[in-house]
């Protein structure tokens, strides 16, 4: 009776573990919102990272969150690496491609709590005096993300983290243009007119 009962379970581990390493490696997760302001007001935060904790959604899980630059200050060769609780866990983020107020590419790779490597597109397209965002993050599962994936909502759930970002990514683009459009009328207000005194 044990004998069939311990070759039951292997034969249910050995169909499980076949269905699992049979589903589909690739992933892609996508997010976007619509912004009013300039694809140039985006792009700042996008293309420096040191901009990114005024609205990434990670951020805030973690103020305590050690953050680390390096290589160029902005643009292709930026690195930024961080490392802080089991919500935010550990990893770098290298900038590999970037497209002026279009788009920037990024090599993302995990350390904590799981090892992995994808690569994030954010890119901007102009819509009727505003501008598109969309976030792309794509990769390939190996065995355990395959596992975890039957169990967990990987889109839902990282797909949150987009939404929330994307949200804090308006927010704060529009604060900006805002500020940058009264800084401008004021550098074009017509200068007071002097008073001319009268004649004796």
């Amino acid at each position: 009776m044990l004998k069939k009962i311990g070759l039951g379970v292997l034969v249910v581990i050995a169909v499980l573990v076949v269905v699992i390493a049979t589903r589909p490696a690739a992933f892609s997760i996508e997010r976007n919102t619509t912004i009013a302001a300039s694809p140039e007001v985006v792009f700042s935060f996008l293309d420096d990272f040191h901009q990114w904790s005024k609205w990434s959604p990670w951020d805030k899980r973690d103020p305590n969150m050690r953050r680390t630059y390096e290589g160029a200050p902005s643009g292709v060769g930026a690195m930024y690496s961080w490392e802080g609780n089991s919500q935010v866990g550990e990893g770098r983020m290298t900038l590999t491609e970037s497209q002026p107020n279009e788009r920037v590419r990024i090599k993302l790779d995990f350390i904590k709590p799981f090892t992995a490597t994808n690569e994030v597109d954010l890119t901007i397209k102009p819509a009727a005096g505003a501008v598109v965002v969309a976030w792309v993050m794509r990769g390939n599962n190996n065995f355990m993300a395959k596992a975890f994936s039957m169990v967990m909502d990987m889109d839902k759930m990282v797909g949150k983290d987009f939404e929330a970002g994307l949200g804090q990514l308006k927010q704060a683009s529009e604060e900006e243009a805002r500020r940058r459009a009264d800084e401008a009328k004021k550098k074009t207000a017509a200068p007071p007119v002097a008073a001319v005194p009268p004649k004796p």
